[in-house]
């Protein structure tokens, strides 16, 4: 038996020197140490000799099985090695030739409408405030002076969560909220997301972007609000713009206009994109009404404001000449790699 063990010892070592390939390798594992190998084999004769020799060869048999493992992994590792060492000589990189034309995405159109906004009204000494989406009726309707029967307040118009909780139809809350807790002078602009119960078309969206602004301070009139919009529609739709005010009425403001824009395109002469009227109607604003000022805590008799208000998506497509506000929301790639 010993005799045995020394044999396969002495053959295994001198295949294993000859090995050229892991497979090579893996065959001779099964073969000596395999469930059917030549060990194993031993292993299950050990009750066929006697007591006194048993422990002796059992020793022995383990003692090759490590040593044959040992070198069986030692054998895996150069080859390993060697295998490297021949791709890396084989697969040359040359790293002066031209790489591949790797496609990089942009900035969406509708977040560089709120990037530029955000740098024009920065530079006009302005702050960003930011407030919940999830809103108290309190601060959506109640303190903006909205009467209880107002039509904004009906479920077509709103998305209500309970009585008195609703998804945010405007970022005119956050302004309460600063109102609220800040005191005059107020400058902010207010950036984020609404949401209103509207049939999405080609120019109406159930959930878009609002940029609100408020300003509280002293001696504030008409006039301001006025050179205030004239200076942002230039800054960003281009020098040449003109804006006009029509008037109209709004809860939170008293008096209230809407403002329409020269269009881009034609420059006031009337084409297709201001349905040939040469105007585009972009925001509504107004004097901050009395009433909530006081119910901010601010004294109207000492302060006055401005406000207004506009969809980032009418600026993106008055900006950018998209006639279709889907096309913002589609994710079509055809469509956003122009931006």
């Amino acid at each position: 038996m010993e005799e045995q063990i020394s044999k396969i010892e002495s053959d295994v070592k001198e295949k294993i020197k000859k090995v050229e390939s892991l497979q090579e390798l893996q065959d001779l594992r099964v073969k000596y140490l395999g469930k059917k190998g030549e060990l194993t084999i031993i292993l299950k004769g050990l009750s066929d000799i006697s007591d006194e020799e048993r422990p002796k060869v059992g020793s022995l048999v383990n003692k090759l099985r490590d040593d044959i493992e040992e070198a069986i992994q030692s054998a895996e590792k150069i080859i390993k090695d060697s295998q490297i060492e021949q791709k890396l000589k084989e697969e040359k990189i040359d790293v002066t030739m031209p790489s591949k034309n790797i496609k990089l995405g942009s900035v969406h159109p509708i977040t560089q409408v709120i990037e530029d906004v955000k740098e024009i009204f920065l530079g006009m000494g302005y702050s960003i405030a930011d407030g919940p989406e999830i809103e108290k009726t309190y601060y959506i309707f109640d303190q903006l002076n909205t009467p209880i029967d107002h039509p904004a307040r009906d479920l077509q118009d709103t998305i209500y969560i309970t009585e008195d909780i609703a998804l945010r139809s405007h970022t005119s809350s956050v302004q309460i909220r600063t109102m609220e807790n800040q005191k005059p002078p107020i400058r902010i602009i207010c950036p984020g997301a609404v949401y209103r119960s509207d049939t999405v078309d080609a120019t109406h969206a159930a959930a878009f972007y609002q940029i609100e602004g408020l300003v509280v301070d002293k001696n504030i009139t008409m006039t301001d609000l006025k050179g205030t919009l004239e200076m942002f529609a230039k800054k960003c739709l281009g020098e040449s713009t003109k804006i006009r005010f029509r008037p109209h009425h709004f809860a939170y403001t008293e008096p209230s206009a809407e403002v329409d824009v020269s269009c881009f395109v034609c420059g006031g002469k009337g084409c297709r994109v201001c349905k040939n009227e040469g105007w585009i109607e972009l925001l509504g604003c107004g004097m901050v009404h009395p009433k909530v000022l006081e119910g901010c805590g601010i004294d109207s008799k000492v302060y006055s404001g401005f406000a207004f208000g506009f969809g980032v998506e009418r600026i993106a497509m008055a900006k950018f000449e998209i006639d279709d506000v889907r096309l913002l929301y589609e994710n079509d790639v055809r469509f956003l790699k122009q931006f």
